[in-house]
C-alpha cells in the first residue's frame, strides 16, 4: 500500500473504507495494468500496480534518504583541552636566559618570529631543572645572565660539559658587548653555534634566519643518521 506521493511526498490520508476499496481495485487488476489516483496536495498521478506504487513517466528512482551526520563530540570542550594537543609537541622549544628587560623582549620575539616557543629561565637552577623534563632545541644565554664574565658562568660550562649525546641536539646562542656577531671563529671558540653583539639584537631575527639554515645543512643528515641508529 502506497503512504506517500512519489511526487510531491506528502503523506496520503487514506480512511479505512478508502484503503479497502484501493486493495480491491489493485487485486482486480489484470496483469500488465496500471491504477491511476491523483495526489490531493500536488494532483499529480499515482501509478498503482499489483505491487504497489509503479515507475511514473518522467520520474527519476527514488533516492534513498540519507541521515545527515550527527553533532561533534564537544566531550573535549568541556574538558577544557584540544583533541589535538599532541601537536604542540612538534614546535621546537627554546630556552632563553636572559637579563629582563627591553632587549630581552627583543631576543624573545626574534626566536619565537623562527618557529620556537619561548620558555624564559629568571635562575640557572631553573634552568637545569627544566632541561631535566624538556628537550629544548634552542638555548640562547647572555654572556653576563650568572656572573661578570662568560669563563665565570655556571650554566656556560655546563653546557660546555654536556655530553655530545645531548649537546649536538642543542642550537646554542651567546649574546653580549664582548662578541662579533655571526662571527664564526668565536663562536667556536666558546662552544656556541652563534655568537651575537648586543648591539645587533634589532637584527637577531635576520641572524638567525641565515645561521639556522646553514646549522641544519651541516648537522642534519648527520643527527637523521644518528636517530635513525638508534643513538639519539
Amino acid at each position: 500500500m502506497i503512504n506517500a506521493c512519489p511526487h510531491c511526498k506528502s503523506t496520503l490520508k487514506l480512511g479505512e473504507a478508502q484503503q479497502a476499496k484501493l486493495r480491491a481495485a489493485l487485486a482486480a487488476l489484470e496483469p500488465g495494468k496500471k491504477l491511476t489516483i491523483k495526489c490531493p496536495a500536488c494532483q499529480k498521478p499515482i501509478l498503482l500496480d499489483a505491487n504497489g506504487p509503479a515507475a511514473t513517466p518522467g520520474a527519476g528512482p527514488a533516492k534513498p534518504a540519507i541521515a545527515p551526520p550527527g553533532p561533534p563530540d564537544l566531550a573535549w570542550l568541556k574538558e577544557g583541552k584540544l583533541q589535538d594537543d599532541d601537536k604542540a609537541e612538534d614546535i621546537p622549544m627554546a630556552l632563553l636566559l636572559f637579563p629582563e628587560g627591553q632587549q630581552q623582549e627583543l631576543v624573545s620575539d626574534a626566536i619565537e618570529a623562527v618557529g620556537y616557543q619561548v620558555i624564559r629561565a629568571k635562575s640557572v637552577p631553573e634552568a637545569k631543572e627544566r632541561m631535566r623534563f624538556t628537550n629544548f632545541a634552542c638555548i640562547i644565554l647572555h654572556s653576563r645572565f650568572d656572573g661578570p664574565s662568560l669563563e665565570k658562568s655556571e650554566f656556560h660550562n655546563y653546557i660546555r660539559e654536556m655530553t655530545m649525546i645531548r649537546r649536538r641536539y642543542l642550537f646554542y646562542i651567546i649574546i653580549g658587548p664582548e662578541f662579533n656577531t655571526l662571527y664564526n671563529l668565536q663562536a667556536l671558540a666558546y662552544s656556541a653555534n652563534l655568537v651575537v653583539n648586543e648591539k645587533d639584537l634589532l637584527h637577531l631575527g635576520i641572524a638567525l634566519r641565515k645561521s639556522i639554515p646553514l646549522y641544519e645543512e651541516l648537522f642534519g643528515a648527520y643527527m637523521e643518521e644518528l636517530t635513525s641508529a638508534g643513538r639519539s
